[in-house]
């Protein structure tokens, strides 16, 4: 059942200024890469980097993920160095179109995020892997806000692991964690939706949760239908996440997820009233 959670009161810290998150913030994702599983987040040429960049702005998100290598189920495996290439032709982009844009980076490997932060200035390192001590190590070194994603099956194996990695984290000088459980990752469809039915349990941990269910296999396998025809079913999942307390929204479809954010603060409002 879903129920509305109030204000968490949750903020993070980028180039030193506190960034609200009691209004939820909306991420827009922006893929160089050929292949990743939705066509429409794909940009791999200098104008089509410069128009999505934009778009994600001018929609109303306040962040933009970039990713240099698709996660996707049967995706192709890419080097590092490849890895590094397409995002440094993407972010040099970026910076110049907007500089002041909070950038997050979509990635697993510690010399990649390094890269970015120290060449770029990427803002948040966004990791699916669960992470690795040489991660926890850098990120305590940079100070930037670690997105950490769950590929647990379980609710209570995600809270288990959650604990401790956020422990181990503290314990090297993070400060800014921000959780994903990790929808469609190491997770049955029926998982998928049990965790989403239960996410707000994860507000025990006291951090902000950023939920990443655009488009994915867990709408579009349910509904037989393809990413391309998912959008309806990506805005219901994301209302889904506002009311149970979701801070940041991972999407494709920027201005329908602004929308969903103002919907949901709205009767949010009214509840405290």
């Amino acid at each position: 059942m879903c129920i509305f959670v109030g204000d968490m009161s949750n903020t993070i810290q980028i180039r030193g200024k506190l960034i609200d998150l009691s209004t939820p913030q909306v991420m827009g994702i922006l893929n160089v890469t050929p292949d990743s599983f939705y066509a429409g987040s794909r940009v791999q040429t200098e104008d089509e980097i410069v128009k999505r960049c934009h778009q994600i702005i001018d929609e109303g998100a306040s962040m933009i993920d970039v990713g240099g290598y698709s996660t996707r189920p049967g995706g192709t495996e890419v080097s590092e160095a490849e890895e590094m290439e397409r995002l440094r032709f993407g972010l040099n982009i970026i910076r110049r179109e907007l500089p002041d844009a909070i950038i997050s980076v979509d990635t697993f490997r510690t010399d990649v995020a390094r890269m970015t932060v120290e060449e770029f200035g990427a803002d948040i390192i966004n990791d699916v892997s669960e992470g690795c001590e040489a991660m926890y190590r850098l990120i305590s070194r940079l100070h930037v806000p670690y997105i950490l994603m769950s590929q647990q099956p379980t609710l209570k194996k995600m809270l288990m692991n959650f604990a401790q990695q956020v422990q181990q984290l503290r314990d090297f000088g993070a400060c800014d964690i921000i959780l994903d459980p990790g929808f469609g990752f190491g997770k049955t469809l029926e998982q998928n939706y049990e965790i989403m039915n239960e996410m707000e349990r994860l507000h025990v941990m006291e951090l902000p949760l950023l939920v990443g269910i655009s488009r994915k296999s867990m709408i579009f396998k349910l509904l037989g239908t393809t990413p391309t025809e998912s959008l309806n079913g990506t805005t219901v999942l994301n209302t889904v996440s506002l009311m149970k307390g979701a801070h940041i929204l991972r999407v494709h479809d920027v201005k329908q997820a602004v929308e969903c954010v103002r919907i949901v603060q709205s009767l949010n409002s009214q509840i405290v009233k």
